[in-house]
């Protein structure tokens, strides 16, 4: 099923034909995935265990096993994502830690089409 096209953090994208552009296939789990991670727990109201709330780490000192947990702990929840092999989750400081920045590398495997799935962010104040 089809979903409006929109990045987080980005302004919604316009199709072919002037309207909204819609994402489908791996896109549309990328968006999934990058809006359950970035969402805070307790700020969708129907569902108020969906969200890994990843924003909420900026500003602190950076603590990489959490932040991998978090995200651990909400990416199955997406059933685009494989069981199968399990993502890999990478979360990196940025060198010398002077920005404050924290890099976080997702690899998984599209339950839909098998295909391997690369997703890079950034955490920044």
């Amino acid at each position: 099923m089809a979903d409006i096209a929109h990045q987080w953090g980005f302004d919604l994208k316009l199709g072919p034909t002037g309207d909204l552009a819609v994402a489908t296939g791996s896109i549309l789990c990328q968006q999934r995935v990058l809006r359950r991670l970035l969402t805070n727990l307790l700020d969708y109201i129907w569902h108020p265990s969906y969200g890994a709330g990843l924003a909420g780490f900026i500003g602190r000192p950076a603590n990489t096993s959490q932040i991998r947990a978090a995200i651990r702990s909400q990416i199955f929840k997406e059933t685009a994502v494989a069981q199968s092999p399990e993502p890999t989750i990478d979360v990196t400081l940025a060198p010398g830690g002077a920005s404050g920045d924290v890099y976080v590398h997702i690899l998984y495997v599209d339950s839909e089409s098998g295909e391997t799935q690369t997703l890079i962010f950034t955490l920044s104040a």
